[in-house]
């Protein structure tokens, strides 16, 4: 089976491996961090960038970011995959802080649009090369726990975010404020960080593949059926994911008439939280389903996928703040579970050298439709449809995505 082969590593790899993912920790925790204070902060943009005008352009320049992000995505994969995956961490951390930066400062919608299309460039290049480098260094014992830990910082990167309603609503300091600390700091964790992190170190016994054309790539994954099943997986129920990390502190705000920085932590602290659970939980079952069953990875990431049906329901028809948070809970429990499973399932059915690509290519459909669910629901809200079909929509795509899940097949090496 691809990349789950037990084997007895020397202590000096072993802290290796869990030292690349303690360094990779605050960089996935600045990656959502910098994509969340926007959507804590969207009184407070609106209000000062006057041009933005209406959620529609509102969901369209999320959407933006999410587009770009997508298109850049395989690019930033192959690139990892082809040549240094420690390289390409650090660039895209530089790049990304300062136009997180940069973000501080613009003072039109156009100028707003341009920075987030950078930074959606430049963010491209981090989570397939992270998740891959992480993949390489641990074994099929350890894959989903490792994985699963570099998550939770991402959970606490959207916990981080949702507290920066709280800085944007603060006289002394603002949105603006909010961006350059962001920037600043990411700027200068890359530096050390290019010195500490390492690539992955290639098994002696395994053959070195040659290098792979981007069409002979391409070509490989796209006539992998389980690679396919794999993606629409991925995507389904990001449409749920990206709507309830961008608009959430929105729509609480709207409908239990609270503050911006209770409305901000309401929407994300509690699930994300929750997520961090669901991601630590769903990491140790897995690896231990996998010592008796290849396919232990993917029933524990359908049990997770259950759990969002009736989460995303009841969202859609709670009739309290109590209420909306308790069923965000339940959402967080199951995509912890299955986000940490991801990169695993992955590697169960595409060989090593393409895993960044995959993920890339994964990371292109599910957020170019993230984006167009970004735009859309301000459309919808716009034109005030009502919550519970949005959100019922949205349950349902979730229980197709437990029966695609279950379809897959991992593959055995030769």
């Amino acid at each position: 089976m691809f990349g789950t082969k037990a084997f007895s590593s020397p202590p000096s790899l072993v802290r290796m491996a869990w030292l690349v993912v303690l360094l990779l920790w605050p960089v996935a925790l600045l990656n959502y961090l910098d994509r969340q204070m926007l959507a804590s902060m969207k009184f407070s943009v609106m209000a000062d960038i006057a041009d933005i005008r209406t959620d529609a352009n509102w969901g369209l320049m999320l959407g933006q970011f999410k587009w770009v992000y997508a298109f850049f995505s395989p690019i930033g994969g192959y690139v990892a995959d082809r040549f240094s995956r420690r390289f390409t961490i650090c660039a895209s951390l530089f790049v990304w802080s300062a136009v997180t930066l940069w973000t501080g400062h613009v003072s039109t919608f156009n100028e707003l649009l341009w920075a987030r299309a950078l930074m959606g460039v430049s963010e491209a290049f981090y989570i397939p090369a992270a998740l891959a480098l992480i993949a390489n260094f641990h074994s099929g014992e350890t894959r989903s726990r490792a994985v699963g830990t570099h998550q939770m910082a991402i959970y606490c990167g959207v916990i981080a975010g949702g507290f920066s309603g709280y800085v944007a609503d603060a006289p002394a300091l603002g949105w603006r404020f909010a961006f350059d600390a962001a920037g600043l700091v990411g700027m200068l964790y890359a530096i050390p960080l290019l010195f500490l992190l390492r690539d992955a170190p290639r098994d002696p016994g395994a053959a070195v593949a040659p290098a792979i054309a981007p069409a002979a790539a391409a070509r490989e994954l796209l006539f992998n059926v389980s690679f396919i099943l794999l993606v629409l997986y991925f995507t389904l129920p990001a449409l749920a994911g990206w709507v309830v990390r961008d608009w959430m502190p929105a729509i609480l705000r709207e409908q239990f008439q609270i503050g911006q920085g209770l409305a901000g932590v309401s929407a994300t602290l509690y699930w994300t939280l929750a997520a961090i659970v669901g991601a630590f939980a769903g990491g140790y079952a897995a690896d231990r389903w996998m010592r008796t069953n290849q396919r232990g990875r993917i029933f524990v990431s359908a049990l997770g996928m259950s759990l969002i049906i009736p989460a995303m329901f009841g969202v859609g028809n709670a009739g309290s703040l109590t209420a909306a948070v308790m069923f965000l809970i339940l959402f967080g429990l199951g995509w912890g579970i299955f986000d940490c499973n991801n990169m695993p399932i992955l590697c169960q059915i595409v060989r090593p050298e393409l895993r960044a690509t995959g993920y890339g290519i994964m990371n292109l459909v599910s957020i170019s439709c993230g984006g167009l669910a970004d735009w859309g629901f301000g459309v919808l809200r716009d034109h005030q449809v009502p919550l519970n079909v949005t959100f019922g929509a949205f349950s349902s795509l979730a229980l197709i995505s437990v029966v695609l899940v279950l379809l897959i097949r991992p593959r055995t090496s030769a």
